[in-house]
């Protein structure tokens, strides 16, 4: 099966198409060769490559950046999903969209279900959701799913981050009043693989089993990463401002995903002791 991939060059889109191109035709692209906001490029790129599945996962996706750069975040991540979608729809082609758990508020007190009201606080989440409701309105065989905390090799990420923070400061101030789910994208990966070997459309959140603060999250990469030395401490969202306001509660609950699919994803403690076990190897740190 041919799957175009966009994003390709990106945290989860460069380990899908690896993971992909095991069993699957896989083109890859990222901004260098088009860009999603236009409507033309977009259509010669996709028509072009003419594959089965597109697996959209280019996106702007610094959330306090995008708070400050409204109009080209809406231009990415809403028009840029829409051109895609509209092409999908003229092609027949299947369309899988990445969002995030961030189009939900925080306020609930249990994991968010798919057909819990999604309701944003922030520019990044309100561009995320329009994106869906491009791909709901326009392409019939549709796969949306939200993930969430997303850690991975090839990008930017709160793992990386804690771990430089750590070579040079012996304390690191962690919101704790902020729960989610860490997902490992090797791990998504697989859950898209299985996705797109089906034809069960329909909107799924997918992450890795658990949840945590970021407070706790930062604690285990300290331990994992062998930081004796480095304290995390506690603060909270009110303390440690930022540009964009985030969910407070953000735990997706994944069972339509396992029911449909047959499967969870592990829980993010087993996912994040193998990330930190690669990252130990890639800088030689496993052998000191």
């Amino acid at each position: 099966m041919r799957i175009l991939v966009t994003g390709a060059r990106g945290m989860l889109g460069t380990d899908l198409c690896e993971i992909l191109a095991k069993e699957h035709e896989v083109v890859g692209v990222d901004v260098e060769d088009f860009d999603v906001s236009d409507a033309s490029q977009t259509r010669d790129a996709i028509s072009r490559a003419s594959p089965r599945i597109v697996i959209h996962c280019a996106a702007h996706t610094d959330v306090d950046a995008s708070e400050v750069m409204r109009e080209k975040v809406f231009r990415i991540n809403a028009e840029g999903t829409r051109n895609v979608a509209q092409v999908c729809a003229e092609t027949g082609s299947a369309l899988v969209y990445m969002s995030t758990d961030y189009v939900f508020d925080g306020l609930s007190k249990a994991p968010y279900r798919e057909t819990d009201l999604a309701r944003p606080i922030n520019v990044y989440g309100v561009s995320k959701l329009e994106g869906e409701r491009f791909v709901k309105n326009l392409v019939p065989n549709h796969f949306i799913v939200r993930s969430s905390w997303m850690f991975g090799l090839h990008g930017r990420n709160f793992v990386d981050t804690i771990i430089r923070l750590g070579q040079d400061r012996r304390k690191i101030d962690v919101v704790e009043d902020q729960v989610g789910s860490p997902t490992f994208t090797r791990d998504l990966c697989q859950a898209l693989s299985a996705i797109v070997k089906t034809e069960d459309y329909g909107l799924y959140h997918v992450c890795n089993a658990g949840s945590c603060s970021w407070f706790e999250f930062a604690r285990t990469i300290v331990r994992l990463w062998g930081y004796a030395e480095v304290e995390i401490v506690s603060t909270d969202s009110a303390r440690f401002k930022r540009a964009a306001e985030r969910p407070r509660f953000s735990v997706l609950d994944t069972s339509l995903f396992a029911r449909t699919f047959g499967f969870s994803l592990r829980n993010w403690r087993e996912a994040l002791a193998d990330y930190v076990a690669l990252r130990k190897k890639e800088t030689g740190r496993d052998s000191l």
